[in-house]
């Protein structure tokens, strides 16, 4: 193992808000770490919010850590970086849908893989069909519905990372559950 490998191995067992002390020291090791914990997230993250539109997506989550760099300074709480990450990306997954109408299914990027063609069909219409639903979603319900139910984030999370309260969060999620289960009716 080389002397960096030994390092990097070492920064490994570091907590989060160890990394993000050494990252805010400007310790590129540390802030790559950091990277490579939350890039897959934060790029799935944009993926859904921004309707399957990869480059788009790519492009905002590389932006959110060019932002986290250098914003790391203004940070004061090391062990909220990671919430930090989920409101840079929804916020700019928002300004970006403001900005255009989607064009790209999310199914695109997550083809059926079933080896029953029928089946396969099946799942694929219904990943069609879920991706026009969440499109027609206004862009706050969609992103505290991606927020909860595919990142898992808590209610008082979410209304942090969007801004508001936990109550409205709560209204806004019950209101896409119910019209994504109205949707996806035949399906069930």
């Amino acid at each position: 193992m080389t002397v960096g490998g030994t390092r990097r191995a070492a920064l490994t067992e570091l907590d989060e808000a160890t990394l993000v002390a050494r990252a805010r020291d400007r310790d590129p090791a540390s802030f790559e770490l950091l990277v490579r914990r939350y890039q897959q997230r934060i790029y799935s993250l944009c993926l859904r919010m921004l309707d399957g539109a990869s480059g788009e997506a790519e492009d905002i989550a590389q932006e959110t850590f060019v932002t986290a760099w250098r914003r790391l300074p203004e940070i004061q709480n090391d062990a909220a970086f990671g919430g930090w990450l989920y409101r840079t990306a929804t916020n700019k997954c928002l300004t970006a849908l403001r900005r255009r109408r989607p064009t790209v299914d999310l199914d695109e990027h997550h083809p059926a893989t079933d080896a029953d063609p029928a089946r396969s069909a099946g799942t694929s219409a219904a990943m069609t069909a879920l991706s026009e639903a969440l499109r027609q979603l206004p862009p706050q319900q969609r992103a505290c519905w991606l927020l909860r139910e595919v990142h898992g984030r808590s209610y008082q999370e979410i209304a942090e990372l969007v801004g508001t309260t936990p109550t409205a969060v709560r209204g806004r999620i019950a209101r896409a559950r119910a019209e994504l289960a109205e949707v996806m009716k035949p399906w069930r």
